[in-house]
């Protein structure tokens, strides 16, 4: 086996340390990224809804600059954004390059996105059953907990799936400006030292990853149909 390997992907069985490093610095990153994006986007989707005009909590400033914020930052190509972002990286994290480097960019390049998927995951709740809790007298925080929330389980995972394929490959471009990671092996080996057998085994690593995700999403929102 190893013989049939060696091959047809030459220079992949010659760096296996270097591909399984570059694999856990993807995952890393997608696991840091992703878990900070959860806890701060999320919460930020249910801001800039229930702060909307006619929300439960309409608050037009409020709606105005987060809704501002998610669209400049989701606005701006993963790549530039990254280049712009090294001067914070470099302040808050002590570093611009390997995945400490990556995170704030990351970390801008997804939370808006997931706040926007999370405010249409809530918009899908259907206005009735927001009338007959407040009929009942529930209080707008426990309208988003007991009804926004619950009912938006399916959409939010959704949501968040995407996200985390977006993540994925936002991982993958980070690798151009030296966050380590799977793009940045194959950018080093498979495009600068001309291997293409390594920049296709990072490929089809990258696409067992998204589906593996994919497949995960979609378990937890028919799981959570109801």
């Amino acid at each position: 086996m190893a013989d049939f390997l060696s091959s047809i992907i030459p220079n992949v069985m010659e760096k296996p340390d270097l591909l399984w490093k570059a694999f856990l610095q993807t995952i890393q990153m997608v696991g840091i990224a992703g878990g900070i994006s959860l806890v701060l986007g999320i919460p930020l989707g249910v801001l800039l809804f229930t702060t909307k005009p006619g929300g439960i909590l309409q608050n037009r400033p409020v709606h105005l600059v987060v809704g501002k914020f998610c669209d400049i930052f989701r606005s701006i190509p993963f790549i530039l954004l990254a280049v712009m972002l090294l001067g914070l990286s470099r302040l808050i994290m002590g570093t611009a390059i390997g995945v400490k480097g990556a995170i704030i960019p990351l970390l801008f390049g997804t939370i808006p996105y997931l706040a926007r998927q999370v405010e249409g995951a809530l918009a899908e709740v259907p206005d009735g059953l927001i009338e007959a809790a407040q009929a009942m007298g529930c209080s707008p925080r426990e309208i988003v907990w007991r009804v926004y929330l619950r009912e938006s389980i399916p959409g939010i995972a959704r949501g968040v799936t995407i996200t985390l394929i977006s993540l994925i490959n936002f991982t993958a471009i980070a690798g151009a400006i030296g966050a380590g990671g799977l793009g940045n092996f194959a950018i080093m080996y498979g495009h600068g030292k001309n291997q293409p057998d390594i920049s296709v085994v990072v490929v089809l690593i990258i696409i067992v990853l998204v589906s593996l995700i994919q497949a995960i999403g979609n378990q937890i929102v028919k799981r959570s149909t109801h």
